[in-house]
């Protein structure tokens, strides 16, 4: 149940609003209270009075929607803020145009100092590239020496998450190769990396890639491309402040945080900067550990990762990030540890499969909680979660798959059985990727593309996540609604698109419950914190293509403004100030 409240004397009261409370019974209120960080009272306008005293900031809402804080389920918010650290090439559409952007930064270096900036293309997608360029081709390393003859020039590829398509990438002169160390001779660690040669067999300052996680600037551009302490503590609060603008007061970063980013958390709340409410599972570097037995490992020095999670409302550890296998290109990633660059997790998280089940039953015998990702092996993880059941039972420890994708019925009855909690990755699934994910499946089975209506009726609770690609919510409740992919417009699977009610819900309940929060937080309800938003549009009548476009004109987290656009409130209070 929720906590107690200490005061029926609102602070603030917000009335002749829309509230969607997503309670259980889906209800619609007129008005809030909110005092001391929590929700007083929650129903018609009438019924505030008796919580409103002289000292209470009363607001007119003019009939705005107002919900709970939504809860991103795989958030990578860091990213947001590491997008500002490098500057940005613009909206270039020709070479000549990248000239003359790195010329404009070259003036302000000094010789031999890099220049590095962010890739080629339009954020945040980066589509279409490079023949959004006239050319239709990359800049060459001698096309850079003209730009910027005295200085070393680095354009690093995108996250490749950000796109969702091959290939990645980076560019670099003349100079930035040489202090690469690299030459004709210089030999790719792995083949999803290529080096471009010209006809001569010389570097053209190309590096194509083929993996998602881009690595040619983490094993050949690292220092100057990399992101200090410094920067990651700058931005992160920044971060938060992005992803708070569409109405995201809660996370939740599931693929795991390395040392180094946890590190940056732990000293933002530590500096009362942190106002996202975070749940952190830990990235764990298995290399480091060498062969130590897992099982000993993780009851000597693991077990405060288990559940109740350490920490408080505003950041926690929740488990551990568990992975099976690991590539080559994993490996040659993990040789920039403990920097982890645009990632924040380890790429040493993998183990072989029988070190990982003994890692998963170390697991369930300390309560700690692993979540995994689904990835391209499917729900080979659920595999593993089945036999570490039949030694101890999952049921009730909300066990974790995320970026869901193809789900048959069968592994829904299997889901629904372990108890498992699911994140989907629905800007990939049910947009970016859907057309080509559906040409691999019979029209039959088009409803197993991400099937949350079959789940959220087996009873298996599912949360929204953005994966940074891009940061608000507001995309994916639009894709589960519509199901309509990329390009084309054209829908797949349509009896598996959620109402607009149980959209929201997955983005804001549904996340509660996957970081052990349903009683915090999720719901406008009494005794719950005060995480709320107020909205540019209502989101159970707005034309469901434009679902999408929502923000926040306000979003207050434990009753406090962390957003706020200019005009939100129409209504002055008795002192004509606003709550801080």
């Amino acid at each position: 149940m929720p906590g107690a409240v200490a005061t029926t004397r609102a602070e603030v009261v917000l009335h002749n609003a829309r509230i969607i409370t997503i309670d259980a019974r889906d209800s619609i209120a007129q008005a809030l209270a909110i005092g001391s960080g929590k929700i007083l009272a929650v129903g018609s306008d009438a019924e505030m009075t008796k919580h409103t005293g002289p000292d209470t900031l009363v607001l007119d809402m003019n009939g705005r929607a107002i919900m709970p804080g939504l809860i991103d389920g795989h958030a990578h918010m860091d990213r947001e803020g590491l997008r500002g650290v490098f500057p940005a090439l613009g909206k270039v559409r020709s070479i000549g145009d990248i000239q003359d952007r790195i010329a404009e930064l070259a003036r302000g270096k000094k010789p031999g100092e890099w220049i590095v900036t962010m890739p080629i293309g339009d954020p945040p997608f980066y589509v279409g590239v490079p023949d959004t360029l006239t050319e239709m081709r990359w800049p060459t390393r001698q096309e850079l020496d003209a730009a910027a003859p005295d200085n070393p020039v680095y354009i690093r590829s995108i996250w490749g998450y950000w796109r969702g398509t091959f290939p990645l990438v980076s560019c670099a002169n003349t100079e930035a190769l040489k202090r690469a160390g690299i030459n004709r001779d210089t030999v790719s660690p792995v083949p999803s990396l290529v080096i471009q040669k010209d006809g001569n067999g010389d570097p053209t300052g190309v590096f194509v890639e083929q993996d998602f996680a881009p690595l040619a600037e983490l094993i050949w551009f690292r220092e100057a491309a990399r992101f200090t302490d410094a920067e990651r503590l700058r931005t992160l609060p920044e971060a938060a402040k992005a992803y708070h603008s569409f109405g995201t007061t809660g996370i939740f970063e599931g693929h795991g945080v390395a040392n180094e980013l946890l590190r940056t958390y732990r000293r933002v709340h530590h500096s009362g900067a942190l106002t996202m409410r975070s749940a952190l599972a830990l990235s764990a570097n298995w290399a480091a550990a060498g062969g130590a037995p897992v099982g000993p490992f993780v009851e000597a020095w693991l077990g405060w990762l288990g559940e109740p999670a350490l920490g408080d409302d505003f950041l926690k550890v929740s488990g551990i990030y568990v992975h099976l296998g690991r590539s080559d290109a994993d490996n040659a990633r993990a040789t920039a540890a403990p920097y982890t660059g645009w990632a924040g997790f380890n790429s040493n998280h993998g183990l072989p499969r029988d070190r990982l089940k003994e890692l998963l039953i170390a697991c369930a015998k300390n309560d700690i909680r692993p979540t995994a990702i689904a990835g391209r092996r499917g729900l080979e993880m659920l595999d593993l979660y089945e036999e570490v059941d039949k030694e101890i039972p999952l049921k009730g420890r909300r066990w974790a798959i995320s970026h869901i994708n193809v789900i048959s019925p069968r592994e829904i009855e299997r889901v629904a059985k372990l108890g498992l909690v699911l994140t989907t990755h629905t800007n990939n699934y049910l947009y970016k990727s859907m057309t080509k994910t559906a040409e691999a499946l019979k029209p039959e089975q088009y409803g197993d593309i991400v099937p949350l209506n079959s789940l959220r009726e087996a009873g298996v609770t599912v949360a929204l996540a953005t994966d940074n690609t891009p940061i608000t919510l507001w995309h994916p409740i639009q894709q589960t609604v519509l199901r309509k992919a990329f390009g084309t417009g054209q829908a797949f699977g349509e009896s598996q698109a959620l109402s607009r009610m149980n959209a929201l819900r997955c983005a804001t309940a549904n996340g509660a419950y996957l970081t052990f929060d349903e009683s915090k937080k999720g719901s406008l309800e009494v005794g719950k914190f005060a995480d709320l938003t107020v909205l540019s549009a209502d989101p159970l009548i707005v034309a469901s293509d434009q679902l999408s476009g929502i923000t926040a004109l306000m979003t207050m987290v434990g009753g406090k403004i962390v957003h706020a656009t200019p005009g939100w409130d129409s209504s002055p209070g008795p002192r004509g100030e606003s709550p801080t």
